[in-house]
């Protein structure tokens, strides 16, 4: 149930596709949006445009969170939300990260019935934005394998430690310390940007096809976009704005 709050949270919170009317029913597609959290707030919103109506045809919306929820009936409509947004059963796609992780995801959910209208393909973009979004953890575990890091880590671990040796959380201002002086701090700053430039220059590929997968993206949901105008004109009637 929280897991379905917090995604019907996140829609609501999405950007409302909207635009100027026009008197015809031509399409308009806008321009692509400049700046990076525009071009995430257009994909997010029409994604979730996507999942309204895979959701609609089944009989299904997602809950109001801001409404009153009768939990005394709400679990089996629950579960059935739930299958029919992420999908049902073992997951189709896999993904083993070079961290050790292995992120799974359905094909037959509303999610993925939207990542495929977007993309064109969900398992290519799936595998991709998977890799590419851990590049940084990436080179982050391979930064934990370096000599250095781990002696000036083993540093760290002895400044923190407290005379009687207990464990536990150390206090936020001397682990700040502990880092300068265990050079911790410096080797980090000098280390990750070079192991990530290395990691990216490594998935090159992956990365190029993750840009090609979020432009088609872009480019669908402008479309998204003029197509709910034009229904919009259609359905009012009204003048040029």
């Amino acid at each position: 149930m929280r897991l379905l709050r917090a995604l019907a949270a996140a829609a609501l919170a999405v950007l409302a596709l909207t635009g100027c009317s026009t008197a015809t029913a031509q399409r308009a597609v806008p321009p692509l949006p400049r700046t990076e959290r525009d071009r995430n707030d257009l994909i997010d919103t029409a994604q979730q445009v996507l999942v309204d109506r895979c959701l609609a045809r089944r009989g299904l919306t997602l809950p109001n969170t801001s409404a009153p929820q009768d939990h005394s009936a709400s679990a089996p409509q629950d579960r059935r939300l739930q299958g029919a947004l992420f999908g049902r059963g073992h997951p189709e796609l896999s993904v083993t990260l070079a961290t050790g992780y292995t992120v799974t995801a359905h094909t037959d959910g509303c999610l993925a019935a939207a990542e495929r209208d977007l993309y064109g393909n969900q398992r290519l973009w799936f595998r991709t934005r998977v890799v590419v979004n851990n590049l940084r953890a990436e080179a982050q575990q391979r930064m934990k394998r370096d000599p250095d890091y781990r002696a000036a880590t083993a540093r760290w671990t002895r400044c923190v430690t407290p005379a009687d040796g207990a464990r536990g959380r150390p206090d936020p201002a001397v682990s700040t310390r502990c880092a300068h002086e265990s050079g911790l701090t410096r080797l980090r700053a000098r280390l990750e940007p070079a192991l990530l430039a290395r990691v990216r220059a490594e998935r090159h590929g992956q990365l190029t096809t993750y840009r090609q997968l979020r432009t088609r993206a872009l480019r669908r949901a402008a479309d998204l976009y003029a197509e709910r105008t034009v229904q919009v004109t259609l359905k009012k009637g009204s003048d040029p704005s």
